[in-house]
């Protein structure tokens, strides 16, 4: 999901309505400590309502299982001890071993929380807020008020006087998603497809 005109990228992706990326039911609210940031975009990527620890400025292993408690999110963690007291909590966690990020991302899948792209974003992956469509199909956003490092063909309306021009819509322009917390654009660039690439070897 890129999020400026150059990279693209996002590893600078609460409501409890989230779908997987099949339009599966429901999925488990998530809070990932702050050894696993990186993690927590991933997940956000792949439709899950991923707070992140830092995000949040807890660090603390009791205000983590209180913020876990409170808001019902299943606890990611790499400290065995934190998950330990978390496992006799009603929405539990999930003990990593690994660092590297699609290792983590495999252990996540074992302990049975599907991990693939969602069809379209539903969450930021800077701040994991809930994201709106831009453009087509979309809500409609006046040319002055697109950021800068978006490109012109990401989250385009069609001109107002395009049928009375004969101009056709272009049929070209990707859709882009606009983060409501934070303002942040995101739409389906060059870090969107390495993400795709690197979960398919998984």
């Amino acid at each position: 999901m890129s999020t400026n005109g150059d990279t693209g990228d996002t590893d600078d992706i609460g409501d409890t309505d989230d779908t997987g990326g099949d339009g599966s039911p429901t999925r488990p609210r998530l809070l990932v400590d702050a050894m696993c940031g990186k993690l927590a975009t991933y997940l956000r990527m792949c439709g899950y309502d991923a707070a992140y620890a830092l995000d949040r400025g807890v660090e603390a292993d009791d205000r983590l299982l209180s913020l876990a408690a409170d808001e019902d999110r299943t606890l990611i963690t790499r400290d065995r001890e934190l998950a330990a007291r978390a496992a006799d909590r009603k929405d539990g966690a999930v003990l990593l071993i690994e660092r590297d990020v699609l290792d983590q991302l495999r252990e996540v899948t074992g302990a049975g929380l599907p991990v693939e792209l969602a069809a379209e974003p539903t969450r930021c992956g800077a701040c994991n807020g809930r994201v709106e469509r831009i453009g087509a199909g979309g809500t409609g956003v006046d040319p002055d008020d697109r950021p800068e490092y978006v490109p012109d063909d990401v989250g385009a309306s069609p001109p107002e006087d395009a049928a009375s021009d004969n101009v056709q819509a272009d049929a070209d322009s990707r859709p882009a998603w606009r983060c409501r917390d934070c303002g942040r654009w995101f739409w389906k660039g060059g870090h969107w497809e390495s993400v795709a690439d690197r979960l398919d070897e998984m």
